[in-house]
């Protein structure tokens, strides 16, 4: 299948919000919630794709003629490319009974790993959703990043014991996840966490501990500070708080105050590996990337993965070779038009 294949059957199976646009930019799914869209009037998710879109890169082609190496070095694991799928969750609700949850990272994890790359695995209140995670990762080899929410203490830990045995190569937190409504109405409820709770949460994971969801410099000082090994500088792709700067915006700052102290990660609007290009000329580490992953699983099942991670590794090199970069260490951010 093409890229474009894949696109057009996932529309005949994605449910009455997602509507597998060509370009996944927020404006057709809009504020729909249940829904791929973004809460509020949906300002977040569209900002988050069109600040990528206004950064220009600068062709540079006077230099040696020698392939480009588009792989990454990320927490002691070697990928193909510097992506990693994001945690997605409430598959039915949001994009169509095809999937559920289980089915959904089971798919993933496993095509993710024959890809040369990583998945991160979503979370619910369904403990059976975890445990299917835990399951995917461990037949993977541990090859992926169980993301829990920010349950009440006594939760996270049990959690954590059940995607122990699964030995993935990172443990993560979407912290950002503090503000969807279920998790507010628990009991005890869910929610915000202190730098204590983080360092004590971080303590019992046992492995690199990623809190997805940063947004200013004084969190990442205060992941730092928590112990976690990496950031993922997220606004949950605008789900959970409308009017948001874009991550773009908010990138160079984070990595001027924490880069080099921690793996800085980052979402949101990233579609292709030109997008890819620009995340690293600003200064991440490596990017996740959600909603295209959903569309590519629901249109084409893991070949729609491999046709998609190739997408992205053919427009990062091209990137590259015309910025005058053969390797990821060599990507500037004088790289970027204005920087």
């Amino acid at each position: 299948m093409t890229y474009l294949e894949v696109l057009e059957n996932a529309r005949t199976c994605m449910g009455p919000y997602c509507k597998a646009c060509p370009a996944c930019n927020g404006r057709a799914c809009g504020n729909t919630m249940p829904g791929p869209g973004a809460k509020g009037m949906g300002t977040g998710f569209i900002r988050n794709y069109q600040k990528w879109q206004e950064l220009c890169v600068n062709m540079d082609t006077i230099c040696e003629n020698r392939p480009v190496d588009t792989s990454a070095q990320l927490f002691g694991q070697q990928l193909a490319l510097p992506v990693m799928a994001a945690p997605v969750g409430a598959m039915t609700m949001h994009y169509g009974d095809k999937y559920d949850d289980l089915q959904y990272n089971d798919l993933l994890v496993s095509a993710c790993a024959e890809n040369g790359i990583a998945a991160f695995t979503g979370d619910g209140i369904n403990p059976a959703v975890m445990e299917a995670a835990a399951g995917a990762l461990q037949k993977a080899g541990g090859r992926g990043v169980p993301t829990i929410k920010p349950w009440d203490m006594g939760t996270i830990q049990a959690k954590l014991e059940l995607v122990r045995p699964a030995e993935p190569f990172a443990i993560a937190m979407d912290i950002d996840g503090a503000g969807l409504p279920f998790l507010k109405n628990l009991d005890p409820p869910a929610g915000s966490k202190t730098v204590e709770e983080l360092r004590q949460i971080s303590a019992w994971a046992k492995k690199p501990f990623i809190l997805k969801g940063i947004m200013t410099v004084a969190g990442a000082k205060k992941a730092l500070e928590a112990g976690a090994s990496g950031i993922v500088v997220s606004n949950h792709g605008g789900r959970v708080l409308d009017h948001c700067p874009a991550t773009a915006e908010v990138l160079p700052a984070i990595v001027d105050a924490v880069g080099g102290r921690m793996t800085v990660l980052v979402d949101g609007g990233i579609r292709t590996g030109m997008d890819v290009f620009k995340a690293l000329a600003l200064g991440a580490d490596g990017v996740l990337i959600g909603r295209p992953f959903v569309t590519m699983v629901y249109g084409g099942g893991a070949e729609g993965v491999r046709v998609y991670v190739e997408k992205l590794r053919a427009e990062l090199a091209d990137t590259m070779a015309m910025c005058g970069a053969h390797t990821l260490a060599e990507i500037r951010r004088s790289m970027l038009f204005g920087y």
